[in-house]
């Protein structure tokens, strides 16, 4: 009893004390902010706008009733089939149908009608509509009769099945649709829900252990990114779901027991998750739902009133899955959580941009890490911490279940640690300047979580290398400014990740009290496309943002290739890469050819016979390297470019130091096809064995469990 006591005042004075911290921090912020100001500077990063509710939420302007019948294209073989049931109010289906019509698809459909025993004149205006397919019930069954007498007649591969109170936005379908593509375990997935004046109702459905649900978002803003990425859910409501017709055939339809309507979408999405698949909620399919046109919103009258007796049901039936559902009460303390209750540990990534895996070496690894992560079941939260909105690259984030944390200013970066750094358990600070200005934030305020700071390279022992090539004493005092920021880091940090075995010896010289992981490149093998004899020219691939690549590139071309023109007389150097037009606009010529980013590359790399990487100076590990290899491009490279990698001279590449030498390999390597051929096998089994998903995926693991074994929740702050 009295250990109880104990800790009740423990976790009581916790409390206290980080709010206490919050209120410090924020007071602190306020004072820089009003400095700032007087001096014309202000911190917050974009201004603060109180918009009332209609403005935040713009309104769906509806298709107007109009008699005119609408008309689709004739599928002999549809892919997907849209069930829409229908019970009078014919100015609702008018409309539905109508935005059918307009939006489209690029995937083909059929619209299945099924008239359940409407007095109105629906089935006399559809009729009249061509290739609207019409199903007319003898009698009114409600929306559970109806659906499958629709879904019976189906043709497509997938059944869609859509409320006709409902006005489908562009590009729906071929969203809800390609999550099945997307994601190979998905059996049932719907749509985001919003009401006409343009707030949001529904981003997915969570289901209570007494058999309670709610719409998660309901009234909130539809772009708002916690509503806004694709996740797993326990339900979504049957206005617009989507799955496989074979597998809705095979679980025997909507289950009669709910008959007229409610609860048959949840009992559906419970029988497809125990068939083995996931229910998964998809944001870009946005469709406006008129709620209650058809069944009113009274619980306690009409067929509404079925909502409760059929929610008896279906406990008497899920009663053992139930048990493992969130508490009602727990919504109030936490929807967020309750909303990712199926995911397992809490991982948040911060990094100074959205990952653009296509422009450079450390966004692929990152991409690649995120996936990995969610792959292993956790819910990944990423903060691009200098970005101020969502792009491209910020959607396509959220497209693989990824939920984007938006604070553009200090203050609500303060505000967002503060509400949300208990539910933590891992944290990945990227890249040095990140962990700078996020490291005192997530140890106050996320202290029971693993802190893991992310080097991605060693920042300090690139920029002395710089220093040292060009004999810049200033720059050389900056990178041993650098080198004690990033140790001191290293020692806060409870784990700090290097991407080679080389850089984890070097900080075990240096700081031997760090513990230090090797993460590295993740590159899938894609193997050798194109033979020696059909191949030609030499590439040089890069990001050319990044300083110790424009070197290589002058090299290269200002002493490398006029001595290579003599020896191999009309051989093309392509150079490949982001920013390359701007960075190397001198560099071109009659034999270089800048490119600048080029989105697809494998027909480069199926046609080049050789890559080269002239790094005179840097760190980390070389993502040209591993992206030429991994097609079965062989390398040549310098000691630096090497290092880390686990490359041997002559076996997995050419390794040369110096220009001459650095000739002299490519020639030998361009005029021999048994050397190339040795090259190209090495070096796609070293891609194998150092750098794929299965290396990164278990060094995951470790961190993982490291916070398993040695975090618990509410731990005394760091």
């Amino acid at each position: 009893m009295g250990s109880l006591r104990s800790e009740r005042w423990r976790r009581k004075v916790s409390s206290a004390t980080r709010t206490l911290r919050f209120v410090i921090d924020r007071a602190r912020l306020q004072a820089s902010d009003l400095r700032a100001r007087w001096y014309g500077r202000s911190s917050v990063l974009v201004p603060r706008v109180t918009q009332r509710h209609a403005e935040v939420f713009p309104q769906t302007t509806a298709f107007p009733v109009v008699n005119e019948h609408v008309a689709f294209s004739f599928e002999a073989a549809p892919h997907v089939s849209i069930v829409i049931p229908v019970y009078n109010h014919l100015e609702q289906t008018i409309r539905c149908l109508h935005s059918l019509a307009a939006v489209g698809a690029f995937c083909t459909f059929e619209i299945i009608v099924v008239d359940d025993g409407s007095s109105d004149e629906s089935a006399e205006w559809l009729r009249a509509c061509a290739n609207v397919r019409l199903h007319c019930m003898p009698d009114n069954t409600g929306f559970v009769g109806a659906c499958n007498a629709g879904a019976a007649l189906a043709l497509g591969k997938y059944l869609v099945f859509l409320n006709n109170d409902t006005q489908v936005k562009a590009g729906w379908l071929d969203a809800l649709i390609g999550t099945f593509q997307t994601e190979p375990t998905c059996g049932l997935v719907g749509a985001k829900l919003i009401y006409p004046d343009g707030s949001l109702q529904e981003a997915g459905g969570i289901v209570f252990a007494d058999g309670s649900a709610c719409n998660y978002g309901r009234g909130g803003d539809p772009a708002d990114p916690r509503y806004d990425f694709l996740r797993e859910v326990d339900y979504c409501s049957g206005a617009c779901i989507a799955l496989p017709t074979s597998l809705f055939r095979s679980l025997g339809c909507f289950d009669a027991l709910y008959a007229p309507a409610y609860y048959e979408d949840t009992d559906l999405a419970f029988r497809v998750r125990e068939a083995g698949f996931q229910v998964v909620y998809q944001p870009r399919a946005e469709v406006v739902h008129f709620e209650g046109k058809t069944s009113g919103t009274d619980v306690y009258s009409g067929i509404k009133r079925f909502q409760n007796i059929n929610r008896e049901k279906f406990v008497v039936k899920h009663r053992r899955v139930l048990s493992g559902q969130p508490r009602s009460e727990d919504f109030a303390i936490s929807p967020e959580r309750c909303a990712i209750h199926r995911c397992g540990r809490s991982v948040l990534v911060v990094d100074a941009e959205y990952p653009r895996a296509d422009r450079d070496s450390g966004s692929l690894r990152m991409f690649n890490m995120l996936m990995l992560l969610r792959e292993l079941g956790c819910h990944v939260q990423f903060w691009a911490s200098a970005a101020t909105d969502r792009d491209d690259y910020a959607r396509a984030l959220e497209q693989h279940g990824i939920q984007l944390i938006v604070a553009p200013s200090r203050t609500r970066a303060l505000r967002w640690w503060y509400a949300h750094g208990k539910s933590l358990n891992v944290v990945f600070l990227s890249r040095l300047p990140v962990a700078l200005g996020s490291i005192r934030l997530a140890s106050r305020y996320a202290a029971q979580a693993t802190l893991v700071f992310d080097t991605v390279d060693l920042h300090f022992l690139r920029v002395a290398r710089g220093a040292a090539m060009r004999g810049d004493s200033a720059e050389a005092a900056w990178a041993e400014e650098l080198r004690k920021s990033e140790l001191d880091l290293m020692r806060t940090a409870d784990l700090t990740l290097v991407v080679s075995e080389y850089e984890r010896a070097l900080l075990r010289e240096l700081t031997p009290t760090v513990a230090v992981q090797v993460l590295s490149n993740v590159h899938p093998v894609h193997g050798r496309q194109s033979p020696f004899a059909e191949r030609k020219g030499l590439l040089f691939l890069g990001n050319f943002e990044h300083e110790p690549n424009v070197d290589a590139a002058h090299w290269l071309v200002e002493e490398i290739m006029p001595r290579l023109r003599a020896r191999l007389p009309g051989v093309i150097l392509h150079i490949v890469g982001y920013a390359g037009t701007e960075a190397l606009a001198g560099c071109a010529g009659l034999d270089v050819l800048v490119h600048g980013f080029v989105s697809d590359l494998e027909p480069v790399l199926r046609g080049v016979k050789l890559a080269v990487a002239p790094l005179r100076y840097g760190a980390g590990v070389k993502g040209k390297i591993n992206m030429a290899m991994s097609h079965g491009v062989p390398v040549v490279t310098t000691p630096v470019g090497a290092e880390g990698m686990a490359l041997i001279n002559r076996q997995d590449a050419m390794i040369a130091d110096g220009c001459d030498a650095f000739v002299d390999a490519i020639v030998e390597l361009y005029d021999s096809e048994k050397l190339w051929l040795t090259l190209s096998d090495h070096g796609l089994e070293n891609v194998r064995q150092h750098f794929s998903a299965d290396s990164a995926r278990l060094a995951l693991r470790r961190i993982l469990a490291m916070n398993a074994e040695s975090h618990a929740p509410d731990t005394a702050q760091r």
